[in-house]
């Protein structure tokens, strides 16, 4: 998690586009009301709910655990390490530098995130269930759900940029070499059975 919104904080500070869920959440508020915040809340809750539909399972609420952790973290590397640091007045490059750093760093640390199979929160969830459900790999999974959520984020007037069609089109890829080449390791120096091993 903290390898993961680390990512997130240098998506957001380098002024490339707000991510895929952001950019709907963002669009959200604009449109109907309501904070960022309480969106983001609802659609996880409601996400409970849809992935143990898509698993035939019972709704996971152990997912409010790193659900709250997520905003904890989050909150710390924006309102405190990052909290002075302006990169959108920075040079091109900087940026550009920045965000493949966040695109890295958020790949990097979703794959290790997701290794031990403990609950997710429901938004991370969702891309692993959709994965179990239909078998699919993890990049096709998280492809086509980052690409119907920055479409409905556009449609809703949220801040799509090229950045946001960086990272809905190119994250599921990343994700899917990090987890290969963890699961490799894992399964080499570890119990096999002690790794998350979608395919």
């Amino acid at each position: 998690m903290i390898i993961n919104f680390l990512g997130v904080s240098l998506l957001v500070n380098s002024g490339m586009g707000a991510g895929f869920w952001a950019a709907f959440f963002t669009g959200l508020s604009t449109q109907l009301g309501l904070t960022v915040g309480i969106w983001y809340g609802f659609f996880q809750l409601v996400f409970i709910f849809v992935n143990g539909y898509l698993l035939g399972r019972r709704p996971e609420f152990w997912a409010v655990i790193p659900l709250v952790l997520e905003a904890i973290i989050l909150d710390f590397w924006l309102e405190v390490v990052f909290k002075n640091i302006h990169v959108t007045t920075a040079p091109l490059f900087i940026q550009i530098a920045v965000f493949a750093a966040g695109i890295l760093c958020v790949s990097l640390g979703v794959a290790i995130y997701i290794m031990p199979g403990f609950p997710t929160a429901p938004i991370d969830q969702l891309f692993l269930s959709f994965s179990e459900r239909f078998n699919w790999n993890i990049r096709t999974s998280q492809t086509l759900i980052a690409v119907v959520v920055a479409g409905t984020a556009l449609l809703v007037g949220g801040p799509v940029g090229v950045g946001t069609v960086i990272v809905a089109l190119s994250l599921g890829t990343f994700i899917q070499f990090w987890h290969e080449k963890l699961t490799a390791f894992c399964q080499l120096h570890f119990n096999k059975d002690m790794v998350y091993t979608s395919q």
